[in-house]
């Protein structure tokens, strides 16, 4: 009988002890998963949300200029876009733009990156209307899912020889807001009394960069060169490049 009862307790206790072990592994594992997550937080997706951004930037860029060039290259005529004043010796009062080609250009552009986001987003690259080679450095496939780019997660280790070890980490990309454009311009002198002046499409993008459980917004500021047209003022009749103390005085008669 009292070995029953002393089997019994010993049973007991084993049960006890397998119990206790099970909690405080239970406790131990929760509590590397949170110092695990925490790790996570601080180092890992900070260093892969600015790699995913350095990577959805770059192909926003090669897209919005590509499309935006060749839209723009076909259907706008320079001269239109200037609206310049003379008065009745010929000589230039005023260079203003075309309001009515101004909007045109600007709707053109902003209507052009929704449409090549949205196929991009979507996976329709076979519509986006670009140069063949414009997305040379891009794996198709993965486009064709909606992913611009994978990020080796070995990276995390920030080390060569890890770099490309792990599981493939997806990028994908997400119109955010609306895309703000205006036109900006750079003038500089060229020669004797002209001027160059350079007419650039600003566009601002706002997307969402989405990696697994997060994503960041980014906003792509890019000048889109669609204008270039040199104007030519009034030869002056005499050209002085600054007058020194040295300088010699002189006149010339006109007649």
């Amino acid at each position: 009988m009292n070995r029953i009862r002393l089997r019994k307790k010993y049973l007991l206790h084993v049960h006890l002890c397998k119990k206790n072990v099970i909690v405080v592994t239970c406790i131990s594992f929760l509590i590397c998963l949170i110092f695990l997550f925490k790790w996570i937080n601080q180092k890992v997706y900070p260093l892969l949300l600015n790699y995913a951004e350095t990577e959805a930037t770059r192909l926003m860029t090669i897209v919005i200029n590509k499309a935006v060039s060749k839209h723009l290259t076909e259907d706008l005529n320079v001269d239109d876009l200037f609206i310049v004043t003379k008065n009745d010796s010929g000589e230039i009062k005023t260079i203003d733009f075309n309001p009515s080609i101004v909007n045109k250009v600007l709707s053109l552009t902003t209507n052009t990156i929704h449409i090549h986001l949205k196929y991009i987003e979507q996976g329709s690259i076979d519509l986006l209307d670009l140069p063949d080679n414009a997305l040379i450095d891009y794996d198709k496939e993965l486009l064709k899912r909606g992913i611009i780019y994978e990020i080796p997660s070995g990276i995390i280790f920030e080390n060569a020889l890890l770099s490309n070890i792990g599981p493939k980490i997806p990028v994908r990309l997400s119109l955010v807001g609306d895309t703000v454009s205006n036109i900006k311009t750079n003038i500089q002198n060229y020669g004797i009394n002209n001027a160059l002046v350079e007419v650039f499409v600003n566009l601002q993008v706002r997307v969402n960069v989405i990696l697994p459980f997060i994503s960041k917004k980014v906003v792509v500021d890019s000048d889109i060169p669609i204008a270039l047209k040199l104007i030519q003022g009034t030869i002056p009749n005499y050209y002085s490049n600054g007058i020194s103390q040295n300088s010699p005085s002189f006149s010339i008669p006109l007649e």
